[in-house]
């Protein structure tokens, strides 16, 4: 185990083989469905599907400090002498602050890094920290590699439509194209740590092809990891990764997979997303 542990949240939806792999500790967000309350990993994200399609009360929350200190303390039990704590944007949950609030009583000095971001920009910006762990870079250098890979990070998503946004009151700047929501489908992206409207598109099967352009226009002729996310979209997911497999010339990892109930909760079923993450 290297010395420098690396602990995430349930939402950076990494294959859990690939987390184990890179010694991550994955601390679960919780959903509630119908007044039920579960750890994300306890509900299937067809379950939530489901329930969002038919209008039932979906809710969200962060993990408690309580679930932070234990994964920190079996960290430190496990040989960890630091640990760097990686989490989604402060701006859309309080995650980041119960890690903090844990990290006050922690039994080694943790490091908590808000990645602005979530989904897959936060997992490769864990898997980052993970790795620079397991290579032996002192923590400075596994908070740097976490900071920068998502900071470097863009990611780009469709949704069908903004309402789940709306009612989860995660809409943030996207609100302006509430008005005009039943004639347009909205390309949306994360921009300093906040959801933000890209562009305005009038067909879905427009607004997937722009998000493809965008994708593309964004790696450049950079190295890229590329992360392709749905929700109750896995065709389009497959069909979007091929095409541009084909059409960015410099790509290394591509993760194609479905984003679990806490964000599918606030995207609906149908959303469509990339992720362009550049080498250093």
């Amino acid at each position: 185990m290297s010395p420098v542990a690396v602990v995430t949240d349930s939402t950076s939806y990494l294959p859990p083989d690939l987390a184990a792999r890179h010694g991550l500790t994955v601390v679960p967000l919780q959903i509630a469905v119908g007044g039920t309350v579960r750890d994300e990993d306890d509900i299937t994200t067809a379950e939530t599907a489901r329930a969002l399609r038919e209008w039932h009360p979906v809710t969200t929350s962060r993990p408690s400090p309580e679930r932070f200190a234990h994964a920190y303390k079996e960290a430190a039990g496990a040989g960890a002498s630091a640990i760097v704590s990686v989490h989604l944007s402060s701006l859309m949950s309080g995650t980041v602050e119960a890690a903090r609030l844990a990290a006050e009583d922690a039994p080694v000095p943790v490091h908590v890094v808000d990645s602005r971001t979530i989904g897959l920009g936060l997992g490769l910006a864990a898997l980052t920290a993970a790795a620079a762990a397991l290579d032996g870079e002192p923590v400075s250098g596994v908070v740097s590699a976490a900071e920068e890979r998502a900071a470097a990070t863009r990611s780009l998503f469709y949704v069908d439509t903004l309402e789940h946004l709306r009612r989860g009151g995660r809409i943030g700047a996207a609100a302006t194209l509430l008005g005009s929501a039943l004639m347009v489908k909205p390309l949306l992206g994360i921009t300093d740590g906040r959801i933000t409207p890209l562009e305005k598109v009038r067909t879905s099967s427009r607004a997937l092809a722009r998000l493809e352009e965008l994708a593309v226009a964004r790696a450049g002729g950079r190295r890229v990891d590329l992360g392709i996310q749905h929700l109750a979209a896995a065709s389009r997911a497959e069909a979007l990764a091929s095409r541009l497999r084909e059409r960015i010339p410099n790509v290394a990892d591509v993760y194609v997979g479905e984003v679990g109930p806490v964000i599918g909760a606030h995207v609906g079923p149908g959303m469509l997303g990339v992720v362009v993450a550049p080498h250093a």
